[in-house]
């Protein structure tokens, strides 16, 4: 028994000899017409959080980075914590192959740890990865996930928070099909969602699952000297089929972002408007729409502005000094007095270059929340970085 199963032994690794070396040779053929690049960054993030009416309980994703609706309003006593983590580190892979007419097709995938469930704070604090981005570029063509063609990223400053100006910008990935003319206009059409307020529902939320449509948008780039710039438009559908009911409603927004460098330093700057944009603005700060007394949907209008100056101290030290706000259109009557009316964040920061690969850096900031109420609510908080880059 035991010769047989040495037997077997013996056949399997050859078995798996052969494999390995038949899979090295397509490898090794592959890799004559293939450029691989990995990276990513390993990032410390430690912040200490003083919340003025409640507090955010361990593990919300606000405890992580900055997330507008997340300000505590109404919870009682002030509280202040502190926190620990490495999840917004990243890694990336990217392959690009030449085709045999000369053309090039590529392939990207992105990780990071934000947001996703796992371990605990009590002893292994591992979670799981999620995808950022995963796309393929053919032509002029980006298939796959990715920073939705409404955003602009160019004007998020630098900063140790996640996302810096969350209140008052763009801010969407998700699975898209994108054509990008020569001229810097780009067209996608976009994965739907549609978030919903339920009738005096206040913050609540539905996501309805229900559209059918995809979202479609268009956005013009270019540059004039120091100057970058582009304009963005969306229109989609918002639709609800459930909970008694069954309603479309259309939806649209605009948005102007700016990018000035004024030697080396520079200001970045941003406003988007529009009505049942939701999701898009403030990491979804207001939903899409709300169900009415009729139980017909109504889009809620949202207006987001940002700003950011970046002073370049010199080669190590820079300042961003940044601003962001969300005003929702939210109306008493439908949505109640716990709804939001305004969320808005100032930060200032000083980073440090270690050296060509390692940056650190310091940020105070504060926010506030506001709703129709008239009560409020603000958070202050210290955070320290660390970023190695690969």
């Amino acid at each position: 028994m035991n010769k047989m199963s040495n037997k077997n032994l013996v056949s399997s690794a050859v078995a798996g000899a052969l494999l390995s070396l038949a899979t090295l040779g397509v490898s090794t053929s592959a890799a004559a017409d293939t450029d691989y690049r990995v990276g990513g960054y390993i990032k410390l993030d430690v912040m200490t959080s003083h919340f003025d009416d409640g507090t955010l309980p361990s593990g919300s994703i606000g405890r992580d980075f900055y997330i507008p609706g997340l300000t505590p309003v109404g919870g009682g006593d002030s509280n202040t914590v502190t926190d620990f983590h490495a999840r917004e580190s990243r890694f990336f892979f990217e392959a690009k192959q030449t085709l045999a007419n000369g053309e090039t097709i590529s392939g990207y995938v992105e990780f990071d740890f934000l947001g996703t469930a796992g371990g605990d704070k009590r002893i292994t604090n591992s979670y799981s990865p999620r995808v950022r981005h995963a796309f393929i570029d053919y032509r002029n063509w980006r298939v796959g996930q990715f920073w939705s063609n409404f955003q602009e990223t160019a004007i998020i400053p630098e900063a140790p928070d996640f996302v810096g100006v969350a209140d008052g910008i763009v801010f969407n990935r998700q699975p898209q099909i994108r054509y990008t003319f020569d001229n810097g206009l780009s067209v996608s059409v976009e994965a739907p969602e549609t978030t919903v307020t339920p009738y005096q529902g206040g913050t609540g939320r539905i996501t309805s699952g229900d559209t059918a449509m995809p979202d479609l948008t268009a956005r013009w780039a270019t540059k004039l000297d120091n100057v970058y710039f582009s304009i963005a438009g969306i229109y989609r559908r918002l639709e609800l089929r459930q909970q008694g009911v069954d309603d479309t409603e259309n939806a649209f927004g605009a948005s102007l972002a700016l990018k000035w460098d004024i030697g080396p330093h520079d200001i970045r700057t941003s406003v988007v408007h529009g009505s049942g944009l939701g999701r898009y603005v403030g990491i979804n700060v207001a939903n899409g729409a709300i169900i009415n007394e009729d139980l017909n949907l109504d889009a809620i209008d949202v207006t987001g502005f940002s700003f950011a100056y970046r002073h370049v101290w010199s080669e190590k030290w820079r300042t961003n000094l940044i601003y962001s706000r969300a005003d929702i259109d939210n109306q008493m009557e439908l949505a109640g007095p716990v709804a939001n009316d305004s969320t808005q964040r100032y930060a200032i920061n000083m980073m440090y270059q270690v050296n060509e690969r390692l940056v650190v850096g310091g940020e105070y900031s504060s926010a506030n929340r506001e709703l129709l109420s008239g009560a409020d609510g603000n958070m202050d908080r210290v955070q320290f970085s660390a970023q190695y880059s690969f």
